[in-house]
């Protein structure tokens, strides 16, 4: 299976924000609505990405983590995250990633991964990394705001050039 995209990414600007004491709470409150969508699918669901690192500049959207027993049963999970205004727009063969639909606030992206899976443990140890090494994170907020100016309304891009960092410090022990 490939990457398959529903509606390509548009060319949204990257608009990086400081850290706001809000965003574990709002996390805090969309991780329960997204488990009461879901019953009975018993999922593990974590706040990660940017927002979830103290003091970290960070795009103003909230990644949640979902971990489900079986990714490929979407009956599962799908119909729930779209009851929350969620529709799919991309699957991976280890990856859903939802959002709101193109034109709405983007107020959280959801990320479905299957437990014990290389995406789950590699999401929650880059997180996990940088909320422990407050150097790492600072080196993290200068790349990416180094990328913001270089690429502007270029999301992928953005995406792609942090791709080395995080595989540097996913391997590092």
């Amino acid at each position: 299976m490939t990457n398959e995209w529903f509606d390509r990414p548009g060319g949204e600007p990257v608009e990086l924000k400081e850290s706001d004491p809000l965003w574990p709470l709002v996390a805090a409150e969309w991780t329960n609505r997204t488990q009461s969508a879901i019953v009975p699918t018993v999922a593990r669901i974590e706040h990660v990405g940017s927002t979830s690192i103290p003091g970290l500049i960070a795009k103003p959207v909230l990644d949640l983590q979902v971990s489900v027993p079986d990714i490929n049963d979407e009956s599962e999970y799908r119909p729930g995250l779209e009851s929350l205004g969620l529709v799919l727009r991309q699957r991976e063969p280890d990856h859903r990633f939802f959002r709101p639909p193109a034109g709405e606030p983007r107020l959280v992206h959801v990320h479905v991964c299957e437990e014990g899976s290389v995406w789950e443990h590699d999401v929650l140890r880059f997180r996990d990394r940088l909320r422990a090494d407050p150097n790492l994170a600072a080196e993290y907020a200068t790349l990416k705001l180094g990328l913001a100016d270089r690429f502007g309304t270029d999301r992928l891009s953005y995406n792609n050039g942090k791709a080395q960092f995080i595989s540097r410090v996913i391997a590092s022990e």
